[in-house]
């Protein structure tokens, strides 16, 4: 919360490119552009098991990277509405009904803590807002929670990332969603937190449409879902 309250009466650089503005006009474009034209499908190679039918709006570099980062790290929480419209055109890209319910993956209390905001979760009530606006019923149901500790994942291959997720998460609410259920997250890298929060909600009875991020590392393989765009 400090850092977003610092935007507010100290220059800050640019998130997307350094620059002096916080967030630049071109920065600003080119975080547009990816909600109007979203990557589509990913797959991360090799794809853990129980990894579901996912898309991306943007490949993890240039503007996206740096406006996830601030976001999740830096607490730049102004930069959470052209995301949400970014992550919202990813959902859209799953050929999804009305009444979508976004699930994010969970975040440990130790981390919510330490970054001032839970950024997965804050994220796809964005995302919802955006889907709603336009003319896509949507909703963020927060069902999914840590279930135990997990070790840091910095420095794992795949393997290992699957390994430590392994029986990570839990579904907290009993509540069955109305609707379909998209698991959304910032980053797909191996794969493993969503293919991890697709498991935990099958085990509760929860069918997964799919999953959706805003931006998807070198690691992913597009196949061509239909790039639908959010205005």
């Amino acid at each position: 919360m400090l850092a977003a309250l610092l935007d507010l009466v100290l220059p800050q650089p640019c998130a997307g490119c350094g620059g002096t503005t916080a967030w630049c006009a071109a920065c600003a474009a080119a975080l547009a552009r990816v909600a109007l034209h979203p990557l589509g499908a990913t797959r991360p190679d090799p794809a853990p098991d129980r990894f579901p039918r996912a898309a991306a709006a943007a490949a993890y570099s240039g503007p996206v990277r740096g406006a996830l980062l601030a976001h999740k790290e830096l607490g730049r929480l102004g930069l959470v509405q052209p995301l949400g419209r970014a992550l919202a055109a990813a959902v859209a890209c799953l050929d999804v009904p009305a009444g979508v319910v976004l699930v994010p993956v969970p975040s440990s209390a130790a981390v919510v803590r330490q970054r001032g905001h839970d950024h997965a979760r804050r994220l796809a009530a964005a995302a919802a807002r955006a889907l709603a606006d336009a003319g896509r019923a949507a909703a963020m149901l927060p069902l999914l929670a840590p279930a135990r500790r997990v070790g840091d994942q910095a420095g794992l291959d795949a393997r290992g990332r699957a390994a430590n997720l392994a029986g990570a998460f839990r579904v907290a609410r009993c509540v069955p969603p109305a609707g379909c259920v998209v698991v959304v997250d910032d980053v797909v890298t191996t794969g493993a937190s969503l293919a991890e929060a697709t498991r935990a909600l099958a085990a509760a009875g929860i069918r997964v449409h799919g999953a959706a991020t805003v931006a998807a590392t070198v690691r992913w393989h597009g196949h061509g879902f239909p790039r639908t765009p959010v205005q």
